[in-house]
C-alpha cells in the first residue's frame, strides 16, 4: 500500500516598478471544495490533535508563523502515543502550502501574534462530521 507523505508546495513572488506579487503556481486547487481561517488568541493555544481519515488539506500562512505537527494515525479508536511526529513551520515570509494527505492528525499552534492560517479541504462541510478525529493535546509524545 502507497503511503502519501506530507509535502511543502513551493510558491514564488515577483517584484517590478509596479509592486509585487506572490503565486502558487504549483498547489492544484482542483480538489479543493472549502477553505477556513484560523486566528488564534494568543500563541498559547494549541488546535488539536484532529485527524481525518479520508479528507485531505493543504495549509497556507497568509499572516505570520505557525507550528504545524503531523502524525500518521495507525489505528484511529486507539492510536500509537509514540508515533512519529513531524513538525512543520509555516511563514508568511516563504509562500509555501503544507499538503497534508489523509491519514494524518495535526496539531496547529501560531508561532506569532494575530497570525492567519488557510486551510483548504477537500470535502464539503457535511462530510466533515463523519472524518473528524479529536484526541487531547498532550495525547501524543513522539
Amino acid at each position: 500500500m502507497k503511503i502519501d507523505l506530507p509535502k511543502i508546495i513551493q510558491g514564488g513572488n515577483h517584484h517590478d516598478q509596479r509592486g509585487s506579487i506572490q503565486f502558487m503556481n504549483d498547489f492544484d486547487m482542483s480538489l479543493v471544495k472549502r477553505f477556513y481561517c484560523i486566528t488564534n488568541a494568543n500563541t498559547e493555544v494549541k488546535r488539536g490533535w484532529r485527524g481525518h481519515k479520508i479528507e485531505q488539506r493543504w495549509f497556507f500562512a497568509s499572516h505570520g508563523t505557525f507550528s504545524i505537527k503531523l502524525v500518521r494515525i495507525d489505528n484511529w479508536e486507539n492510536p500509537d502515543k509514540h508515533g512519529l511526529i513531524t513538525d512543520f513551520t509555516l511563514t508568511d515570509d516563504e509562500i509555501a502550502v503544507l499538503h497534508v494527505p489523509a491519514g494524518y492528525a495535526s496539531l496547529i499552534q501560531s508561532k506569532s501574534e494575530n497570525a492567519s492560517l488557510f486551510i483548504f479541504a477537500d470535502h464539503h462541510i457535511a462530510h466533515a462530521k463523519l472524518d473528524d478525529y479529536l484526541y487531547d493535546v498532550d495525547y501524543f509524545v513522539g
